[in-house]
């Protein structure tokens, strides 16, 4: 049998204010029944992965930066001063 969390519980699995899940329970998996709402396993683990992101780049990244040169905008050059004249 599953685990039914109240907001008070939810919240403190996923580390979050119980405010934001009141908030945001429309776009929220949870179960209903009357006025008690109440969040399962599953629930926790779907809202979790619904926010939950990973850094791709910086000290936190699992994955490496792109090498010098790689990025996709490398290309862009900054603009001239004001009242310069742009050549091409």
């Amino acid at each position: 049998m599953s685990r039914r969390y109240t907001y008070a519980e939810a919240a403190a699995e996923l580390r979050v204010e119980e405010r934001w899940l009141r908030r945001n329970i429309g776009r929220l998996p949870h179960s209903k029944k009357g006025r008690v709402v109440t969040f399962s396993d599953a629930d926790l683990e779907r809202i979790d992965a619904m926010f939950h992101h990973e850094p791709t780049t910086g000290p936190l990244a699992v994955v490496s930066a792109p090498t010098a040169g790689a990025h996709p905008l490398r290309h862009l050059r900054p603009l001239p001063p004001r009242g310069a004249a742009v050549r091409s």
